[in-house]
């Protein structure tokens, strides 16, 4: 298996430290509001990272944080009269049902800023100690450049971070690069207690604490958002490895950005939407398809056309599950419908493995329903078990990008009546009759197919709305 480091500017065959088992930390969300269609994409594309080690038979460890403290959380708060776990549980529960939505598999762990409080300040004191960081007024600092590596992960020189940390900076601070490990508290703020004075933590040096006590020194892959780069992950890595000596990620792999209409997202644009507002007129599973049919590490573009694509797209799979269901019941033969059924597998695995092309994998998917279509249509009877090889295939390479769907065979009243006259009028031999009500059905959106054994409904696949 191959996959894009960020550190090394290239792609890498995936070998873990330790045989079978994968230690991944992912970032998780700040929980002041419901998570909007940027946050939605690593959410589904680490899942389908983690489904797919799994598939191949590695035991992962899924550690994804939530950070439940944090200058926005407190804003809400104040703006509420409310404690700001108040917020922060509230949101985790709203995070909690849209995660689900996603079909995205809950972390093996959930760690919390909160939670984490004793090992963060064991962590910056360590670098206190280490002379890697200094305070001033309560308030502790990394010193950036004592880390030889700063930059290695963005790839940017010093000088062009310092150019752009220079916009927002503390004049406190004794360099511009230089980031805070633990704040001061503020009047009326949440703070805990530490040898520098009452404060809470900065947000980079959660992560690390997080990672350190939950997965250890160095992991195999961290993940995230394009965005988390520079500075949050650049950061994790100085602070880590300035306390550890170690490396603190094998692999660290991000996904693109999302753009709306072909237009960066953002509050500003007015094309920034949650996932919550989406899901309630289009359902989670159209989103999540959006998520998980591009390559990750490119540019997303979303739409609402793109998403009724995928609506569409769904529904398909759908209407051949179905029609797979329906045809076995009427299996006579020991014909197999597709003896080459393997070769699917190892061309699904082949882009997978060429560091999650999602595409090309989902292309695989819809080549197989084109190639069965062409035998569920036609006039010859196939086994019992081989159509149940083809279903349980098609649910193991779905599940592996988080596609769980449905085979809903819903037929209205209508057009049962419809199909019940169709076959009294076959029976009767008054075939006028009989290819009227197959045209009728077919602009319902059903195909007839007519065996030794009866005739039975099919959902046509060209008739997807």
């Amino acid at each position: 298996m191959i996959l894009y480091n960020t550190l090394s500017k290239k792609k890498e065959e995936f070998i873990p430290l330790d045989k079978k088992n994968v230690k991944i930390y992912a970032c998780g969300p700040t929980v002041y509001n419901y998570i909007h269609i940027g946050n939605s994409r690593p959410l589904c594309v680490f899942d389908v990272l983690r489904r797919y080690l799994i598939y191949k038979g590695y035991n992962v460890k899924f550690v994804q944080n939530f950070t439940d403290i944090d200058d926005k959380i407190i804003k809400r708060a104040n703006e509420e009269h409310v404690e700001f776990s108040e917020i922060s549980e509230r949101f985790i529960k709203e995070f909690k049902i849209d995660s689900d939505g996603l079909n995205v598999l809950p972390a093996d762990i959930h760690p919390k800023a909160t939670e984490t409080i004793d090992e963060i300040i064991s962590m910056v004191s360590d670098l206190v100690e280490k002379d890697y960081a200094y305070v001033i007024d309560g308030d502790v600092y990394f010193r950036s450049l004592k880390f030889k590596k700063y930059g290695c992960l963005s790839g940017q020189s010093l000088d062009d971070l310092i150019a752009g940390a220079r916009i927002e900076t503390d004049v406190r601070k004794k360099n511009p690069l230089d980031f805070a490990l633990w704040k001061s508290s503020k009047e009326g703020e949440p703070f805990w207690n530490s040898p520098w004075g009452p404060g809470r933590p900065g947000w980079h040096i959660e992560c690390s604490a997080m990672i350190k006590k939950y997965l250890g020194e160095t992991i195999d892959i961290h993940c995230g958002g394009q965005d988390l780069i520079f500075p949050h992950h650049e950061n994790e890595i100085a602070q880590s490895e300035s306390v550890t000596g170690k490396s603190l990620s094998r692999f660290w792999i991000h996904n693109g950005f999302i753009n709306v209409d072909n237009r960066k997202m953002s509050k500003s644009l007015g094309n920034f939407s949650t996932v919550r507002e989406i899901s309630s007129k289009y359902g989670y599973l159209p989103i999540r398809f959006l998520m998980v049919s591009s390559y990750y590490r490119n540019p997303l573009n979303f739409s609402f056309d793109i998403l009724s694509q995928c609506k569409r797209s769904i529904q398909r799979l759908s209407n051949f599950k179905c029609n797979l269901l329906s045809l076995k019941k009427f299996s006579s033969s020991s014909e197999s419908i597709c003896p080459q059924l393997d070769l699917y597998r190892q061309k699904f695995e082949s882009f997978m493995d060429d560091d999650l092309n999602f595409s090309g994998a989902i292309s695989v998917i819809f080549d197989l329903v084109k190639h069965i279509n062409v035998k569920i249509f036609g006039p010859n009877q196939y086994s019992s078990d081989s159509i149940d090889k083809v279903i349980n295939l098609l649910d193991e390479l779905l599940n592996i990008m988080g596609l769980r769907i449905d085979a809903n065979f819903d037929i209205s009243s209508e057009v049962m009546d419809l199909f019940e006259k169709r076959n009294r009028a076959r029976q009767e031999k008054n075939w006028n009759l009989s290819d009227q009500i197959r045209d009728s059905l077919t602009l319902k959106g059903f195909s007839i197919r007519d065996t030794k054994q009866g005739s039975f409904l099919l959902l046509d696949d060209n008739n997807v709305n």
